[in-house]
């Protein structure tokens, strides 16, 4: 690869990083950067997994060092999504590259949705009058799991939403976010290896 690549792939992994602490969707910058860098997608999304679990890391450190931790916060959703995170990456590996690029320009697409409405949509709201029953808990991060195992991309405001329903405040939702998309990633990574 020429210095451009390794420069586009240094900055694109920077910006990225600093989306997916934010909010997320860095991947959706990443994984068609690695595919424009000549990466099959399907290798592209597997691959982009090895930034998303340093990024992880980083920012739960990073967090942890501002007294804002989210491991505690991550324990009650961590079973299902590690479930979920499982069984997506196992059917994402066996996609073809043709299957996983047209999935993955739809999947782009519908991110832009939540991606360009108004800065509202991720903001801190008040707890919800009725908090989600342990099965609906269960089941909507067993699917975030799932959909964060098979393409990632965007997973992080799925997190965040969720994370903010259940009544957490911006800060901490995110903080709680990194810490969950880590460890779908860890899951991930053996998985597409």
């Amino acid at each position: 690869m020429d210095a451009i690549g390794w420069a586009l792939l240094v900055g694109g992994g920077f910006a990225a990083g600093v989306i997916n602490t934010m909010a997320g969707g860095g991947s959706m910058l990443t994984v068609p950067l690695l595919v424009f860098l000549g990466l099959p997608p399907v290798q592209a999304n597997a691959t982009n997994r090895l930034g998303i679990l340093a990024s992880s890391i980083t920012s739960a450190w990073g967090f942890q060092s501002q007294n804002v931790s989210g491991f505690r916060g991550a324990i009650p959703v961590v079973l299902p999504v590690l479930a979920g995170g499982f069984v997506g990456a196992a059917m994402a590996s066996q996609l073809s590259d043709a299957i996983f690029r047209q999935l993955f320009g739809v999947i782009m697409i519908v991110l832009l949705i939540p991606t360009l409405r108004t800065p509202g949509f991720l903001a801190a709201r008040p707890a919800p009058s009725r908090p989600w029953s342990r099965t609906t808990t269960f089941l909507v991060f067993l699917a975030i799991g799932f959909y964060g195992g098979a393409i990632q991309a965007g997973v992080g405001i799925f997190l965040i939403y969720a994370l903010t329903h259940a009544g957490y405040d911006l800060v901490r939702a995110n903080s709680i976010k990194v810490v969950v998309a880590g460890s779908i990633t860890a899951v991930a990574i053996p998985v597409f290896i």
